[in-house]
């Protein structure tokens, strides 16, 4: 019998560490005290004694008896640091801000996402991440910590590698034809694919996402939404590495509406005698189609390609990848195609300097089709809202398609004719110079240098030949349409910062940071709008009719950072920091905004009076406060005109909307405080965190009198408060040289309410009351969805969900590595348009049954059209399993001798997204929104692109 105590190097005891007998599998687990006991049947003996974080140890036994043993930290497992300062960082366990980490393994270890943002679902406490569209190449919103603004940004902002990257979502101009803009909300409905889909996830080595002002605010007057920070691959010194993978797979619909079951009475009632006689002779000749599944039932390739290579010596290291990827959508004639260049550099010359480069190219192509809301019957939605099983809608042997017997188009012909491309050529680089100025036993100066760049090119070109039904002039068309828009946009940023540290004989450490920073933003975009196109052409410039839209966007903001952070032996760790920002996008450019931050953290561990049990590996509190801003929209300081011409006389008008110099940019305050717990040598960990979130200044955009020459400006006007619940667990059960299961579980909730409204409460982001809208009103949630009725208007839902809830499960057995991810979103109503329309042209699936009725009297088709709007708001729920994957490593001796004996590993699997989809949301998916990513008002449905689940096989090879 050998028994004894495993010990960390600090001394404390060391629970549920492993002791193997090497060589066999006889072994133990030490208890909750650190001890073990372990027969073996002859001795000498070896033993192996490991546990999670801490390197392997090895120890000969002779004897039998006490064996106690230390083990020592793994070196790979070192304390993980977070942003704390514009050039610092600091020990997670030493962080008074709950900031969210994902590793590369988070990212793209279970299963590849389609675009970066993807990767963000369900993996941490506080994100709400919505697919609006479910069109190849992204379309995603990601918001933090409940709404941010009502009409400003609410997206977060995006650094990679010290880089401000563009996350804009441009418009392809589709409203030239669809009109979708023409009534209802007169807003962009195009869901056109947002910028950061253009970021490798295969290039990450990890992100972090500070959340709220608390921890946001060292990035001032562009981080009241929230900050991603996205840190890139880089080399590391020793033998070049080679890493190649290949995914191939498809994707499918999540779900589909199914058809109407028809019968004789029904066409009958429906649609008259001539509509009969066609579905007789369709049934009888079998050829009755299901339109939704020909549209929507294609089973897109996908292929994701990606090689890397890192290496380098103590002065020098690189890190260069390229990859390609390849997918084509659910609908025919769309797809996404992206290829991504990188090469990172690190070198340093001598010991007190040190240079970093990040250089990216991106190429990606899109085709979108389609889709969405339009006011013309013209996008494949809407046409196939209207489209019977009996309808001949198929081309002809010459190719010719027939009109659309019921409607304004035909949707196989939009389908295959139109053509909605967005290509982007995109140059990503960043670079810093780091100089140690002063270095003693108690004290550094350090200068720090940083520089970026990002600039693109992005062209749009939406085509609408002259043959589409609803482009001949006969049925009200253009004769054919040529859309082209060309973006070009430049950002760079520049920062020089100091950084001092001071340790005193006591254990005292202060750093000192300061410095100066900037920005500069140029976007310009040139839509060109064609109609009567000649012959075959597209040009624009072969057409009757030409019009021309630019939108300039230039911008550019400077100012400084100072922050002092004090560690008291990690028992208390205070920092204080204030942010300076002035820019041109402010009525007085050269006013500074200042943005203080504050906190503390205390490690209860640290106080041996606290901790005398070994009871806990950490017990922090922690509190902190922070203020950050959000510009005021576009165009919304100045008055901006229109120019006219009558009978060859030139002119100016006022586009309706009335500057404001003295607008201010909308301030946030955040106060966060909570705990982080961890025990048993970090196998179980728990964090909490509490926040109340304050916009003030609040940006409304409020009407005018028609007296006054203008329509509406936009002014500060309110107050709008969230209220939120962050709760995390993660926690490794078991633990063995063969077997290991690690679990994580992230839970939270926001309240939202408008405390302050200095304007009368308005209507906005829906199609009006009728139907359902949401309404901004003092004292009540900024995203409740009202209702029209007889007394008035009533309350009938809200976007925010209850809680949203992510399950994650990671289980390695010898060469196999099995995971999952579920995530749960209760609550969060969505105003669903689609049965509407499809009811109103009596094609709704559930058109026939009698469920909605109270009486239970009339057929839900029959009944929606003439229901009060909480028909039409439906409950969001889901319950998804988002990512699944299961991989098998190929063990060492089948690749002895394989290239020489040059391949280090070898891994298969097969992973998949959104494979199980659990609701009761009456259409495609529960995750729409049809006004895009710019608008905390999601979860409106009109006809989407249906989302996809994916299934991927998947190779890599490290050699």
């Amino acid at each position: 019998m050998i028994t004894g105590t495993v010990m960390t190097a600090e001394g404390t005891t060391m629970p549920f560490a492993n002791v193997i007998e090497k060589g066999t599998s006889n072994g133990v687990t030490s208890d909750i005290d650190g001890k073990y006991s372990i027969e073996v049947a002859n001795l000498p003996v070896v033993l192996e004694f490991s546990s999670l974080g801490f390197t392997t140890f090895e120890k000969s036994v002779a004897r039998a008896g006490a064996t106690n043993v230390v083990l020592e930290a793994d070196a790979q497992a070192l304390e993980e640091v977070v942003i704390t300062g514009l050039a610092t960082s600091i020990e997670r366990t030493n962080s008074a801000n709950a900031v969210a980490s994902l590793t590369a393994e988070d990212i793209v270890g279970t299963t590849p996402p389609s675009t970066l943002d993807g990767a963000l679902y369900g993996k941490f406490a506080g994100a709400i991440v919505n697919q609006n569209s479910g069109a190849p190449g992204g379309g995603l919103s990601v918001k933090l910590r409940g709404a941010t603004s009502l009409q400003g940004n609410t997206q977060p902002l995006y650094i990679i590698d010290g880089v401000y990257v563009d996350n804009s979502s441009i418009s392809a101009g589709l409203n030239a034809v669809s009109g979708a803009a023409n009534g209802g909300s007169a807003s962009n409905q195009d869901n056109p694919t947002n910028r950061i889909a253009d970021i490798n996830p295969e290039d990450i080595a990890n992100i972090e996402i500070l959340k709220g002002a608390s921890a946001a605010a060292i990035y001032g007057s562009r981080a009241a939404a929230g900050v991603v920070i996205i840190t890139t691959k880089r080399g590391k010194a020793g033998e070049t590495k080679f890493r190649f993978s290949q995914a191939t797979g498809w994707n499918e619909a999540i779900n589909l509406q199914g058809t109407r079951d028809y019968t004789e009475e029904r066409v009958l009632n429906t649609y008259g005698e001539a509509a009969l006689a066609d579905f007789i002779a369709a049934r009888n000749n079998g050829t009755l189609v299901d339109y939704e599944d020909e549209i929507f039932g294609e089973k897109g390739f996908i292929s994701n390609t990606n090689f890397s290579m890192s290496g380098g010596d103590a002065k020098s290291k690189f890190f260069a990848g390229v990859s390609h990827n390849n997918e084509n959508g659910i609908v025919s004639n769309t797809g996404y195609e992206k290829t991504s260049l990188r090469l990172n550099l690190d070198h340093k010359p001598a010991d007190w300097v040190k240079f970093n480069l990040s250089s990216n190219y991106i190429y990606s192509s899109s085709d979108r089709g389609f889709f969405n809301n339009d006011n013309t019957g013209t996008t494949i939605g809407i046409a196939l809202t209207a489209t019977r099983p009996w309808d001949q809608l198929f081309p002809n042997a010459d190719g010719i398609y027939p009109d659309h017997p019921n409607n304004a188009s035909n949707p196989l012909q939009t389908r295959d004719l139109v053509r909605n491309n967005e290509t982007v050529n995109r140059f990503i680089v960043g670079g810093s110079m780091n100089l140690d100025v002063y270095k003693a036993d108690n004290s550094s100066l350090e200068i720090i240098l940083r520089g970026g760049l990002d600039s693109y090119a992005q062209k749009t070109r939406v085509i609408f030949p002259k043959e589409l039904q609803f482009q001949k002039p006969a049925n009200g068309g253009l004769n054919g349409v040529s859309v082209q828009g060309d973006t070009q946009n430049k950002n760079y940023n520049l920062s020089a910062f100091a950084v001092h540290n001071f340790t005193t004989a006591n254990d005292i450490n202060f750093r000192t940071q300061a410095g100066v920073t900037n920005e500069f933003f140029d976007r310009n975009t040139v839509l060109i709008t064609a109609s009567g196109l000649v012959a075959s052409e597209t040009n624009v410039d072969q057409a009757a009719n030409t019009g021309v839209n630019q939108t300039r966007f230039i911008q550019e903001d400077s100012g400084f950072f100072a922050q002092e952070e004090v560690n008291i032996m990690d028992m208390f760790i205070a920092t204080f920091g204030v942010r300076g920002d002035k820019s041109s996008n402010n009525g007085d450019a050269n006013k500074l905004n200042y943005y203080p931050k504050a906190s503390l953290a205390t490690n209860l561990n640290e106080f041996g009076f606290w901790n005398e049990d070994g009871m806990w590996d950490q017990f922090k509190l922690r509190a902190a406060y922070g203020e950050a801003g959000n510009f005021p929209p576009s165009g919304a300081l100045f008055t901006s005109y229109n120019a006219f011409s009558t009978d060859g006389v030139l002119g100016i008008s006022l586009i309706g909307i009335r500057g404001d110099g003295d607008l201010k940019s909308e301030r946030q305050k955040e106060l966060e405080f909570g705990s982080d717990l961890e025990f048993f040598n970090g196998r179980l960990n728990f964090s909490g965190t509490y926040y109340i979130k304050t916009v003030d200044d609040l940006i409304l955009q409020s009407a005018l009198p028609p007296s006054s020459g203008y329509t509406s400006e936009f002014v500060n006007a309110g107050e709008l408060q969230n209220k939120g619940i962050e709760l995390s667990l993660s926690a490794t059960p078991f633990s063995n040289d063969d077997f290991q299961w690690d679990f994580s579980v992230n839970w939270f909730k926001n309240k939202s309410e408008i405390t302050r409204l200095d304007v009368e409460p308005f209507n906005i982001g829906a199609f009006g009351a009728g139907l359902g809208t949401f309404r901004i009103e003092e004292g009540k949630s900024a995203t409740q969805i009202v209702g029209a009725y007889p007394e008035g208007l009533r309350v009938i839902g809200d976007g925010e969900p209850d809680f949203q809830m992510g399950f994650n499960n990671v289980f390695k057995y010898k060469q196999f590595d099995f995971s999952f991810l579920w995530q749960w979103k209760k609550g969060g109503d969505n105003i669903n348009l689609t049965n509407l329309l499809t009811d109103l042209n009596g094609t709704s699936a559930d058109f026939d049954d009698i469920t909605l009725d109270p009486d239970g009297v009339i057929p839900n088709g029959q009944f929606r059209p003439n229901a009060p709007a909480d028909v039409f708001v439906q409950d969001a729920s889901y319950l998804r399993l988002r990512e699944i994957g299961l991989y098998y490593t190929l063990p060492d001796r089948y690749l002895d001798g394989v290239i020489g004996g040059a391949v280090d590993s070898v891994k298969l699997g097969f992973s998949g997204n959104n494979l199980i989809n659990i609701f009761d949301y009456n259409s495609y998916d529960p995750e729409v929104s049809n006004f895009g990513a710019g608008t905390i008002f999601t979860g409106v449905e009109v006809t989407p692109f249906p989302s996809s689940k994916r299934y991927m096989f998947h190779v890599a090879v490290n050699f």
